[in-house]
């Protein structure tokens, strides 16, 4: 019997990019009310392309050809971290500028590979592209906090490769626990992967 992995698709920023964001973070984590967010660990910081969930071991092969396919049609492209976001005042999210058509496409095609693979996806909707950065459990201002973000400006990087990533939650009862994230395949970007 073969135990599902929770898997989705992503663009990893690099370190750098990481850290420039770090640093705007830390002052949003010194906000009033900031301790009523659960902040997310910037090991685990990522743009999520689609969302496979619960995924059978059957179909990883397939997956992961497909996935392979879709990222050797996709050129490198050009992204920064900017400025950010909320959804409906439980999630602070920052943003993204530069190739978002490349990127979107990217996230289509990693959204096909999935379907096509036997994996039932979501209903298509409309893509956000975004890097989670906080939750919150019960609707909350993030006004504030979305105003510090807006005057955040990245610098550019080049996405060179689709991950594929497993997601573990907490399962353990800590406090403060957080899902741990793994890429458990990559595939460069381009004619040349």
């Amino acid at each position: 019997m073969t135990v599902p992995m929770r898997l989705f698709a992503a663009v990893l920023p690099p370190a750098s990019a990481i850290d420039e964001l770090g640093r705007t973070v830390r002052q949003l984590e010194h906000l009033p009310g900031a301790q009523g967010l659960r902040w997310t660990g910037r090991e685990g910081w990522h743009l999520t392309l689609a969302f496979m969930g619960e995924t059978d071991e059957a179909v990883l092969a397939e997956l992961h050809e497909r996935l392979r396919r879709a990222a050797r049609r996709t050129d490198p492209f050009t992204l920064r971290l900017h400025g950010g976001g909320r959804f409906d005042g439980r999630a602070l999210w920052a943003g993204v500028a530069g190739g978002l058509d490349q990127l979107r496409l990217l996230a289509e095609r990693a959204d096909a590979a999935a379907r096509r693979s036997g994996i039932p996806m979501d209903q298509h909707r409309r893509y956000v592209p975004h890097l989670t950065l906080a939750r919150s459990r019960a609707p909350m201002d993030l006004k504030t906090y979305v105003e510090v973000l807006a005057a955040f400006e990245g610098s550019p990087w080049q996405v060179g490769e689709l991950a594929l990533i497993r997601s573990t939650l907490p399962g353990g009862g800590t406090p403060g626990e957080r899902p741990r994230y793994e890429a458990v395949a990559r595939w460069p970007l381009g004619q040349g992967g």
